[in-house]
């Protein structure tokens, strides 16, 4: 893991610490992965098949990389520029209750001050996009990750699950950035509605990682009916999660700039199914497998650890209420 990042005189990691090692994994995703995934629209297929393996390998290294990914695909998307190479990229748009970030215009340009919380990569990026409030609306801006005044915040993420994507809360004072696109145009934009779905097909992976347990145990033949019962429940909702990811990209790539108004109802359909396939795909393979991969599989028990906590990107009943009166208002549809 590279150390010219903010604040490392303040963050020291250990190189046995779950942060170094999903920071290392990044580093080397960027330097000879990202480049090959395709942009939202193109071969969206192609991309959200990409970053399920990502999560089946391993969620803190999907979540880094799903933020690069964004990133390149915003700045495609509304600058029609991309990273340049060695850059590692996140994009920190949270917004919980609480004072969070400004934006000030000055005659030098634009300064950031506050915090940020739930900066993923806040040791291994070398730039952002960051959201703040600015006088005249809700802003996107860039910025170096190097310059004096960006400090990640310790102990602002003691949680066990999705240790290693290192997701600090970020100080910023008087910090330069650049403004990307118009005030409201991060939320405003197609690419805002389909990168939902990206973040989904991270989960995916995930959730198949999770239930590589059981499946490894009916190849071994140790498992009983109860446990095939199980086992083939969880294929059943797998298997619909993959073709509905499948089949929203298709639907992506065949109208990339949202022409017929799909893809909000679209990406709230795909992230609710995908969301309540995660949680009972772990609830079904906690219960055929008992608790023997939770206590001598490290891989399996940080997969459960970190896919519990990433799905609650998905704000549960609040995103299915918004979901329920879309759907009033549209009617039944096939997921397009």
């Amino acid at each position: 893991m590279t150390t010219d990042c903010p604040g490392q005189d303040d963050l020291l990691l250990s190189p046995l610490s779950p942060e170094f090692r999903a920071g290392d994994l990044f580093t080397n995703f960027v330097a000879e992965e990202a480049a090959q995934i395709p942009l939202p629209g193109e071969a969206t297929v192609a991309r959200f098949a990409a970053l399920t393996e990502l999560g089946r390998r391993d969620l803190s290294l999907a979540r880094l990389a799903e933020g690069h990914l964004d990133a390149a695909a915003i700045l495609h998307e509304m600058e029609r520029a991309l990273p340049a190479p060695a850059e590692r990229w996140g994009v920190w748009a949270a917004r919980p209750p609480g004072p969070g970030l400004t934006a000030r215009p000055t005659g030098a340009g634009w300064r950031l001050d506050g915090i940020k919380p739930y900066c993923s990569g806040a040791r291994s990026c070398t730039h952002a996009l960051v959201t703040a409030d600015a006088e005249d609306g809700y802003r996107l801006f860039a910025v170096s990750l190097d310059q004096p005044g960006t400090r990640p915040v310790a102990g602002t993420w003691p949680a066990i699950g999705m240790k290693g994507s290192d997701t600090l809360d970020m100080a910023f004072d008087d910090v330069p950035a650049r403004p990307v696109g118009d005030p409201e145009g991060y939320l405003r934009r197609p690419g805002f509605l389909h990168g939902g779905i990206g973040v989904a097909a991270c989960w995916l992976g995930g959730a198949q990682a999770v239930a590589t347990a059981l499946y490894d145990r009916a190849a071994n033949g140790q498992i009983d009916d109860h446990a095939a019962a199980h086992l083939g429940t969880v294929d059943l909702l797998l298997s619909t999660a993959e073709t509905i990811v499948r089949e929203a990209a298709n639907a992506i790539d065949a109208d990339p700039q949202d022409e017929h108004g799909q893809a909000a109802l679209r990406g709230l359909r795909v992230r609710a199914l995908v969301e309540k396939v995660c949680t009972e795909v772990m609830e079904h393979v906690g219960r055929a497998t008992g608790a023997g991969p939770l206590c001598h599989d490290a891989r399996h028990a940080r997969a459960v650890a970190d896919l519990t906590v990433y799905v609650r990107q998905h704000h549960a009943e609040s995103n299915l209420a918004q979901l329920g009166r879309m759907a009033a208002h549209h009617g039944v549809q096939e997921v397009r």
